[in-house]
């Protein structure tokens, strides 16, 4: 599987944090980590994965994870089956209709289907920024110049999201788009890909692969 290109400053991040014992503005550092990613997606099938809440059609297809929703239902999501703790987490997307995010350490439940963070996943606007669903809201929103700067509309798009204890780190095709120190929010989850309610949707995701770092 073709690893991402964009995601130096996330690995900077990883290192300065192993070298020095600590995660910055958090908890003491995980031990060191397997150097290899594991896909959690095999290219032909969602094993390892389960829809939760509305009635959204996820397939593989042409070894990409595709969504599809007509407008009128609920929010949607494909969750893994497994939760997670410390990560590097990445994949590529590609938003051609309608409001999704790559969910990371959440629970079922609440009035949306789901508690915990989403990295913003849209044709246009606040992609790359972290909204935690049923709490906080808008944690980290970028403002529509920012946007501009890093994302490629309606093209393929790397995402990845560095989750460290307390700090959790976005990155979108290269770029830190958001960057939480000493957050407050849930440590550990199942990680989902949205699609939202109330709109037509038609979004693809492909390389998704992960990085657990052991617990501690």
């Amino acid at each position: 599987m073709p690893k991402a290109k964009h995601i130096t400053r996330l690995l900077a991040l990883v290192l300065i944090t192993l070298a020095c014992g600590k995660t910055p503005a958090g908890p003491p550092a995980p031990p060191p980590v397997d150097s290899s990613y594991v896909p959690l997606f095999d290219g032909r099938s969602l094993a390892g994965w389960k829809t939760h809440g509305g009635q959204a059609t996820y397939r593989a297809e042409d070894g990409c994870i595709v969504g599809r929703v007509a407008p009128g239902r609920l929010n949607s999501f494909l969750c893994t089956e497994k939760t997670f703790g410390d990560f590097i987490l990445r994949l590529e997307f590609k938003s051609l209709v309608g409001n999704s995010g790559l969910y990371f350490r959440v629970d079922k439940g609440g009035y949306a289907g789901v508690l915990g963070f989403q990295a913003e996943v849209d044709p246009q606007n606040n992609v790359g920024g972290i909204y935690e669903t049923a709490g906080r809201q808008w944690v980290a929103q970028p403002k529509p110049e920012e946007v501009k700067k890093w994302l490629k509309p309606k093209d393929w798009n790397e995402l990845a999201v560095v989750a460290l204890g307390r700090r959790v780190v976005v990155e979108l095709n290269g770029r830190v788009t958001a960057d939480l120190k000493n957050d407050p929010g849930r440590t550990e989850g199942h990680i989902a890909l949205q699609l939202h309610g109330g709109q037509d949707m038609d979004v693809w995701f492909k390389d998704v692969e992960l990085l657990e770092i052991a617990p501690r």
